[in-house]
């Protein structure tokens, strides 16, 4: 059997972001509804995972990289 994955290493989709988190700041969230519903009501935001970014890019353009 796996053990999971610290929690620390989990990377998705989303980032909470503001002064609190930093940059990129807490990357767990898998869909930005889901993000935006945890900023809601706090000075945080969210933005686009920079590794989930790369991989896409990569994605759509193999052989590039």
């Amino acid at each position: 059997m796996i053990p999971p994955a610290p929690a620390k290493g989990i990377q998705d989709n989303y980032c909470l972001q503001g002064r609190q988190w930093g940059y990129p700041g807490n990357c767990q969230f898998s869909s930005y509804a889901q993000c935006m519903a945890t900023a809601s009501g706090t000075d945080a935001y969210c933005g686009i995972n920079p590794q989930y970014a790369v991989r896409q890019q990569r994605r759509a353009y193999p052989g590039r990289y």
